[in-house]
């Protein structure tokens, strides 16, 4: 799952995308309002993180502009404005959720957690992937083989949930980096491959039939039974 955050303090910003990557989010960040404003209007997420004062373009006009274009992306405000109106104008201005600073990122995560849930009952989403034998609980972040559960790090349970979402397509490189990694990720020249072969390890060691498969200079593909 993809997280934007739009905030321009660098601790803060920093503190938030360490937290949700060490939860199994992907996250881009931007610290320029107009920028986020085209990253949330042009890219799919699954919630953004905004603060209110930003350079170029403040948060509640962010929010207010995507609304109008019928982005339904959850947002979560993050600022330290603390009065009730203020927490009112931010609601009333389309945001989901409201979160003053200083916080505990506990609070932030649940808080994510709960707008993305909220967001996958009211859409043709769900939280809950299923392909052949694999499951995947996508707030949980479990992931089971035939009932048995299988112990994978952030970046292989995203790999595998994009696998999942398109079984029988075949994913070239580029676009795992882009799942799975951020915008600002430079890649080393073989980290896709070991990616792929330890969570070939975890899922097709001791079953059968294997279930990911590599497609010769083309990428790799989940291929059911």
């Amino acid at each position: 799952m993809r997280v934007l955050l739009i905030e321009d303090d660098e601790q803060i910003a920093e503190f938030v995308q360490q937290g949700l990557r060490e939860a199994g989010y992907a996250v881009d960040h931007t610290v320029d309002g107009e920028e986020g404003f085209r990253y949330a209007l042009n890219q799919p997420y699954d919630a953004a993180v905004v603060d209110l004062m930003l350079p170029r373009r403040d948060g509640l006009d962010i929010i207010q502009s995507l609304r109008r274009r019928g982005v339904s992306t959850p947002v979560l405000i993050l600022s330290a404005k603390r009065s009730v109106d203020e927490r009112v104008e931010g609601l009333q201005a389309g945001s989901d959720d409201y979160l003053t600073k200083p916080f505990a990122f506990s609070e932030l995560l649940a808080r994510v957690q709960a707008l993305i849930r909220r967001n996958s009952e009211t859409s043709t989403e769900t939280t809950h992937l299923t392909a052949g034998p694999l499951e995947l609980d996508l707030l949980e972040r479990t992931a089971k083989r035939d009932g048995s559960p299988i112990d994978l790090q952030p970046r292989e349970f995203s790999l595998l949930e994009y696998l999942m979402r398109h079984p029988g397509r075949v994913a070239s490189k580029t676009m795992i980096l882009e799942h799975v990694w951020d915008f600002d990720f430079v890649p080393q020249t073989n980290v896709v491959e070991v990616l792929v072969h330890r969570l070939r390890g975890k899922v097709d060691e001791g079953y059968d039939p294997k279930l990911i498969h590599t497609v010769r200079g083309a990428g790799y593909v989940l291929r059911l039974p």
